[in-house]
């Protein structure tokens, strides 16, 4: 598997991503991600991985309960096949009861041939993590203070992979970095794993249910590029050996590319 670099950044899906995904990469990001709500189809990774020439591919997450072993084992095989190293599947929990053993069925089908070096699990508290670290190459959790990260890796161990996504907002004005954070963490914590994620790391049920700015400015890093760059270092530092970057916006602030070309200089200067 080719490395997926110490930082990588969530892709745009939109009309131009194609074409601008080699900038992101020259950049020097490691890996490009594609976030679950974005992946319509798993082609869409496929044709990320070809239209640049060694950045890691992975998708944050593809959830199994919407495939067959087969299909996920079939599309991994032929991407494959033509650009071998390059894809990692990030991949989400199943639904329902018995949510843990089934999954443990659902990686040993003969039919889901991804290695297990080749696939993240997205987990967030002690019993998910296990299972990361018994079925797959590590974790893909999402969310985290630096003293969650430094938590996750404890229970993961040293010889798994913590890939960590970071929710980022390139404003200085605190309340319209807020505003934007608040949109997606808003129907994040509508989620029992979220809510439970953050119990876990100290907030309160009212952090939670009133997305206090405590909560958002622990979990999202907003500010200057250079306060960005720094709380993904400080992410590192904690225990991750990948940060992978997901840019917020509200149509004013700066996207994905702005922000690559904004945070690529401060994370991978000499």
């Amino acid at each position: 598997m080719e490395t997926m670099g110490p930082f990588g950044i969530a892709v745009d899906v939109g009309a131009e991503y194609l074409e601008t995904a080699p900038e992101i990469e020259a950049l020097g990001f490691g890996t490009l991600w594609v976030n679950g709500g974005q992946l319509d189809r798993l082609d869409r990774l496929r044709e990320l991985i070809e239209a640049t020439s060694r950045a890691v591919v992975a998708p944050a997450v593809v959830m199994p309960d919407g495939y067959r072993p087969g299909e996920l084992g079939e599309f991994y095989r032929q991407v494959e096949a033509r650009t071998p190293g390059r894809l990692v599947m990030g991949l989400g929990p199943l639904a329902g009861a018995h949510a843990s053993s089934r999954l443990a069925q659902y990686f040993g089908d003969p039919e889901f041939s991804i290695p297990p070096n080749r696939r993240l699990l997205a987990a967030f508290g002690p019993s998910r993590l296990a299972l990361a670290r018994e079925y797959c190459a590590g974790a893909v959790p999402m969310l985290f203070t630096p003293q969650g990260t430094a938590a996750a890796r404890r229970r993961l161990g040293q010889d798994r992979i913590l890939a960590l996504g970071q929710y980022v907002v390139m404003d200085e004005n605190p309340e319209t970095a807020r505003d934007t954070a608040r949109v997606p963490l808003r129907f994040l914590f509508s989620m029992p794993s979220y809510v439970n994620s953050a119990l876990r790391q100290g907030f309160t049920e009212d952090d939670v249910n009133s997305l206090s700015d405590r909560l958002v400015d622990s979990l999202v890093a907003w500010g200057t590029s250079g306060q960005i760059a720094e709380r993904l270092r400080e992410q590192r530092i904690a225990g991750a050996d990948h940060v992978y970057a997901t840019v917020l916006h509200d149509g004013q602030q700066p996207g994905v590319l702005d922000a690559a070309r904004a945070l690529g200089p401060l994370l991978f200067s000499k």
